[in-house]
């Protein structure tokens, strides 16, 4: 099983100080949080994406890729295209991090490239009901 997976952690974030809902703590992976389940995980791609917009103001799918997987730890370029190409998003175009038809897909992406599988759409959908975006 992938390690983002069987930490209930889709999009591999780095364990950190800050901390989410449904948080397993401490974390017993050295490197990478962990989450009560798949709901919560994705629920925190959800935040986090929402914060790069609304903190940092980076609103763009290449923005936000090269923040989460910047390249001194990845093929950045690689992993904004195959997002792209899964959701059909363009990478420069403003996305809106309170909108479920652009962030459920989007999350499912992250997802896919950090395991190397598909998403269970239910898995995503329960997050995004967890994360409650306000209006």
């Amino acid at each position: 099983m992938a390690r983002g997976i069987d930490n209930c952690n889709p999009g591999n974030i780095r364990r950190s100080k800050v901390r989410y809902q449904g948080e397993v703590r401490p974390s017993r992976d050295p490197d990478f949080k962990q989450f009560e389940n798949l709901a919560w995980g994705y629920r925190a791609i959800f935040v986090l994406l929402d914060t790069y917009r609304i903190r940092y103001g980076i609103d763009t799918l290449r923005g936000m890729i090269s923040r989460w997987a910047p390249p001194s730890e990845n093929h950045t370029d690689a992993y904004i295209r195959a997002v792209a190409a899964d959701t059909g998003l363009d990478p420069d175009e403003p996305i809106d991090t309170r909108d479920a038809r652009t962030m459920i897909p989007l999350a499912a992406a992250i997802s896919r490239v950090e395991n190397g599988s598909r998403a269970d759409p239910h898995d995503v959908e329960a997050g995004w009901r967890l994360f409650q975006p306000e209006a």
